[in-house]
């Protein structure tokens, strides 16, 4: 799989910027201990602020509520793999459904205690989010900027043939293939929700069938990803 630069570089985030993000993150991981130990009900903005070890005004800086203090958290796998995507993917639309699959498996495939500790966050504040509507919304509209921002990625690696509807359901597919895989594996009880990865690869192959630039020339059938019991076809 190629590694070639798709045109120049986005520029580096300024280390204003940068402690912005280290700032929100550590706020976020704080909302997310809290709502595990107490539930989003049972803890405040201001325990939030505490737990970060920011101002209470500097948490409103960030964000507008409790629950919106988490997006940074569930929004940095999706950050991370359309990195990763746009960096490894090849060029043209007969490479991309097996690019497609192979990113989204290796990016719910922790390979490290961090991303194995960020993939636990995100199951917890699911479950946390099937009694909270606030938080779910949370959790849909990471999503949706998540799909606007895949649109550009799929664009650039499907190549000039693909028409905009093209790349928009495919950025779509995608981006559900996850969502519903996070959801299904957090609501499974342990032991038995089986491999993130497997279960969105699965989803991935579901929702893709019916759209011409995932079809015929990439076939989709190429990632290796692991298998578990929620995997399985009924």
């Amino acid at each position: 799989m190629s590694t070639k630069s798709k045109g120049a570089a986005p520029p580096s985030p300024s280390l204003t910027e940068r402690r912005k993000a280290a700032t929100q993150l550590d706020i976020a991981r704080a909302a997310a201990e809290l709502f595990a130990e107490h539930g989003p009900d049972g803890t405040t903005a201001e325990e939030i602020a505490r737990r970060a070890g920011v101002a209470l005004r500097t948490f409103y800086r960030y964000f507008r509520s409790k629950q919106d203090a988490v997006a940074p958290l569930l929004a940095s796998g999706a950050d991370r793999w359309r990195e990763q995507l746009a960096a490894t993917a090849p060029e043209g639309r007969s490479g991309l459904p097996e690019a497609l699959e192979r990113s989204i498996a290796a990016s719910l495939t922790p390979e490290t205690a961090t991303e194995a500790e960020a993939l636990r966050w995100t199951r917890g504040l699911l479950r946390a989010a099937a009694e909270d509507p606030a938080l779910r919304a949370v959790w849909y509209r990471v999503n949706q900027e998540s799909e606007e921002r895949l649109r550009g990625v799929i664009g650039t690696l499907a190549g000039p043939d693909a028409t905009p509807l093209e790349v928009r359901l495919a950025a779509a597919a995608a981006t559900d293939a996850i969502r519903i895989a996070l959801e299904s594996w957090a609501e499974a009880p342990e032991g038995d929700a089986g491999a993130p990865a497997a279960l969105a690869v699965r989803c991935l192959r579901e929702l893709t069938g019916g759209i011409r630039l995932m079809g015929p020339g990439g076939g989709g059938q190429g990632a290796a990803v692991p298998e578990g019991p929620a995997d399985s076809r009924e």
